[in-house]
């Protein structure tokens, strides 16, 4: 690995700290990802030693993670790489995972969408009832107190 954010791909094994530095994490995200069965280093002593496929398999990982995909479902496209003779299945299986995401993606922003627009018309109302000189509200005084904001 080099400080410049390049893959030294000749190099064979690689420390937790290689690792994190290339991918601008931290070392307890990458033992998080163990944890969760996403990497299995080798072990030298009580040194984590990782190889080309963990940092492989640590880049699809991060990438996963941009998409929003859960860990369970990283760790499930992984396996199928792992045990894939072709790149078929996990391509299929990628695409799955892929419209799923897609279509949560698009039912939130729709949600979003409504809900802005929810906002909106309440705003529009607070700011014509403020136009218009609105009553005080019901069950209380309307308090004439200063709110500062030092």
């Amino acid at each position: 690995m080099t400080r410049a954010g390049t893959s030294d791909v000749s190099k064979t094994t690689f420390t937790i700290t290689d690792l994190a530095r290339e991918f601008g994490i931290t070392t307890r995200t990458i033992r998080f990802y163990e944890d969760h069965g996403l990497l299995a280093p080798a072990r030298r002593g009580r040194n984590r030693v990782y190889d080309k496929r963990d940092l492989v398999r640590l880049k699809l990982t991060l990438r996963g993670k941009r998409l929003g995909l859960p860990l369970t479902e990283i760790r499930e496209l992984l396996d199928i790489y792992d045990a894939a003779h072709d790149e078929s299945e996990q391509l299929s299986q990628f695409l799955v995972t892929l419209r799923k995401r897609r279509e949560a993606l698009e039912q939130q922003r729709e949600d979003i969408e409504a809900t802005l627009s929810e906002i909106r018309a309440f705003e529009s109302q607070c700011k014509r009832l403020l136009d218009q000189g609105a009553p005080a509200p019901r069950g209380g005084t309307r308090s004439r107190t200063t709110v500062r904001s030092d």
